[in-house]
């Protein structure tokens, strides 16, 4: 009987894990906002059958859990100062409660992420702008989503800039 060592993932392949991890947060984000659920049960949802799930042969990409975890809980650990801080970012007719939701979920694990110093304030901004890409491919809110994220980043990590 052989055991073959677990293949050691490239860079490449890692990075996409971070990327579908945070298209994940948002989305669980999004559902625990809309159905009430707390975070136990969407993060249990999503890490048993959304990562790497197979649906009508469209195979799911396979998150990064750990960057998935740590995102819900900072999310909801820190809504309260997320959304001020998104609050800040936005104009003063438009406060987060009256923005899209998808958009809400994203300032929120995007700012979670932010508060984080693992991750550098520019490379946040940029997957996340390229999350909103992937929800909304032929609007404006990409563009909105980088000027937010480049305030909120300003305001949590002064020093990154």
């Amino acid at each position: 009987m052989t055991t073959e060592a677990p293949r050691k993932m490239t860079p490449e392949e890692k990075r996409q894990r971070k990327s579908a991890a945070r298209l994940y947060a948002v989305q669980a984000l999004f559902q625990m906002e809309a159905s009430g659920q707390g975070v136990d049960r969407v993060r249990q949802e999503f890490e048993t059958h959304r990562f790497g799930a197979v649906y009508d042969e469209d195979e799911m990409a396979d998150g990064d859990p750990g960057l998935f975890r740590r995102t819900l809980d900072d999310a909801v650990t820190w809504q309260a100062r997320i959304d001020q801080a998104t609050d800040r970012a936005l104009v003063a007719k438009w406060p987060i409660d009256r923005i899209d939701p998808v958009l809400r979920a994203l300032f929120r694990a995007a700012g979670a992420e932010l508060l984080n110093p693992t991750t550098p304030p520019k490379v946040v901004i940029n997957e996340f702008v390229d999350v909103a890409r992937a929800f909304f491919p032929d609007g404006k809110e990409p563009k909105f989503v980088n000027a937010v994220l480049d305030h909120m980043a300003r305001d949590f990590r002064p020093e990154a800039f």
